[in-house]
């Protein structure tokens, strides 16, 4: 049974962390090979679901030393059906890997949950197409269709939510968003930006933003952005336009690279861990308690969340 779905924590003002960027973390440092950048296929191997445990072990020890909450993101950003037929996994083998990368989260859930760090488990869907341009877009009801597959799957397990990341337009969030509440989950979506501020599709976030919620009734309990660094999109934000309202968290990457360059590179640019700390300390001051979710993306690990948490977060010992 879901802990938290009538009642997601993080809709309060305390501050919640979340992990980095899971696969260039394992690909790049950890030296594995994800095909298709996919990390869902880890939880079919000991070794795989044991590298997966400690990558989250060591995101989870930072919220509880600072006394916030974390939000447990499973790895199924690519464990949709077209992914799923790139990696030459049955429909069956596919179900059971979602299933798989829920019940891993709430294990860790039950293990390491306290009252000061509660641990919302998150359903993470991903793109249909590529995360980094809208190469495909889809209108409402089609994606609607399409990501059905993973939101009824996850409600029927202990997931809370479903959060949509990388969305680089506004069709495919409508549709998650039907998808989502058309099983009663609670869903967040968050976009990813161009360096100038844009989504791939060409769209700002303020039109996103108020498309998918003319289109939903506002069902996106909150909005995030992903895959972007902070550069890329503050002077949007900064403006102080009533979409922005809407927002509660970032997930940035490390580089200030574009996606065009991040596409094409055969290195991983880890950024200055610090500086990215100070942006979202700034971000912080300007949108104030309500931006209160924070983590990483591609080319972050363990240290930028550790320098976000130093830079926003007081040390605090966990009860």
């Amino acid at each position: 049974m879901a802990k938290y779905r009538s009642s997601l924590p993080q809709l309060g003002d305390k501050t919640f962390l979340t992990d980095s960027g899971l696969e260039t973390t394992l690909i790049f440092h950890e030296g594995l090979e994800l095909p298709h950048f996919a990390s869902i296929t880890l939880h079919d191997s000991e070794d795989g679901r044991r590298r997966l445990r400690d990558y989250f072990l060591q995101h989870i020890a930072i919220a509880k030393a600072r006394g916030a909450g974390f939000i447990l993101e499973s790895a199924s950003w690519r464990a949709s059906p077209d992914w799923g037929a790139k990696l030459g996994l049955a429909t069956a083998d596919l179900i059971a890997l979602n299933r798989e990368s829920i019940a891993m989260l709430a294990a860790l859930r039950d293990e390491h949950e306290t009252a000061q760090c509660p641990m919302p488990i998150s359903g993470n869907i991903g793109p249909r197409g590529d995360g980094y341009s809208a190469d495909r877009m889809m209108t409402g009801d089609e994606a609607r269709r399409y990501h059905a597959f993973q939101c009824d799957l996850f409600a029927d397990t202990q997931a809370d939510m479903i959060s949509a990341f990388t969305m680089t337009h506004s069709g495919e969030a409508i549709g998650i968003a039907r998808a989502a509440t058309g099983v009663d989950m609670p869903v967040v979506i968050s976009f990813t930006t161009e360096t100038d501020g844009r989504l791939p599709s060409g769209e700002t976030m303020r039109d996103a933003i108020e498309k998918t919620d003319d289109a939903t009734a506002g069902a996106p309990v909150y909005y995030m952005i992903n895959c972007a660094h902070p550069t890329h999109f503050v002077d949007a934000i900064e403006k102080g336009e009533a979409w922005v309202t809407r927002l509660r968290g970032l997930r940035a990457n490390a580089s200030t690279r574009s996606h065009a360059e991040l596409d094409n590179a055969t290195d991983l640019d880890p950024g200055d861990p610090a500086d990215l700390g100070r942006r979202y300390a700034h971000l912080r001051g300007a949108l104030g308690t309500r931006f209160n979710i924070m983590g990483g993306c591609c080319g972050t690990d363990h240290r930028h969340v550790e320098a976000i948490a130093e830079a926003c977060l007081p040390v605090r010992a966990a009860a």
